[in-house]
């Protein structure tokens, strides 16, 4: 199963040989607390099924939500385990997840670049993502543009097809988009109530559809909204 894993794809077969034997592969319910801020991290990580939840806590203690990651993501922030975590991670669903420890995944990395590439790529595709949300919190994006864009790139990452747009496939409570935005519920629930309001989203209880990626994507860039009705 985990030469599936777009993290494994191109690694050596060798490599897989190693991964399966030291590895193995673990279920958790939802809500179960993967990795914990400021703890030794000793293992590796690798979602294989549902969805997890990266965060970290404010200083007024409140969640502040920085990925949701789903098939394939590797969850850890680093891989060397030379220093402890400095974020939480969380299930959202209930999840199998690939777990190796750090140090047969390094020596795995160290014998087989095409792994080591894949790691490489995958952190720097975390970076970038982070650069785009500290862009968005520094007062250059309003509020409902900042969850249009959540929304459109959650649409994008796990998205589903339905007749009335694009469905993103999560249970998406107030609560958790909230900690996405680091806003109270009540805007997070004003915000949501905007979208609707603007024709660029639809609410059925936690599941969320984008109604027009293009419009949406529109709106979050430019804050455009004369178009919808």
């Amino acid at each position: 199963m985990i030469h599936r894993l777009p993290l494994f794809k191109e690694a050596a077969p060798d490599s897989l040989q190693k991964l399966r034997q030291y590895g193995k592969i673990q279920e958790f319910p939802r809500g179960s607390l993967i990795i914990r801020a400021k703890e030794p991290l000793e293992n590796i990580y690798i979602q294989i099924e549902g969805k997890s939840i990266v965060y970290n806590l404010t200083h007024t203690g409140k969640r502040k939500i920085l990925f949701i990651f789903g098939h394939g993501a590797l969850l850890n922030e680093h891989v060397l385990n030379e220093h402890n975590s400095a974020t939480y991670c969380e299930t959202i669903e209930k999840s199998r997840i690939f777990i190796i420890p750090a140090g047969s995944f390094v020596r795995c990395m160290e014998q087989d670049f095409a792994l080591t590439r894949a790691v490489l790529a995958a952190q720097e595709r975390k970076v970038w993502r982070l650069g785009h949300q500290l862009k968005n919190t520094m007062g250059s994006i309003y509020m409902e543009r900042k969850l249009a864009a959540k929304l459109w790139k959650l649409a994008r990452d796990f998205g589903v097809s339905v007749p009335e747009g694009i469905e993103i496939n999560i249970n998406l409570s107030v609560t958790l988009l909230a900690d996405m935005l680091g806003a109270p519920r009540e805007t997070a629930s004003r915000l949501c109530r905007t979208l609707v309001d603007y024709s660029l989203i639809q609410m059925r209880g936690k599941r969320i559809i984008i109604l027009n990626p293009q419009k949406i994507s529109i709106f979050y860039r430019t804050g455009e909204i004369k178009k919808y009705p």
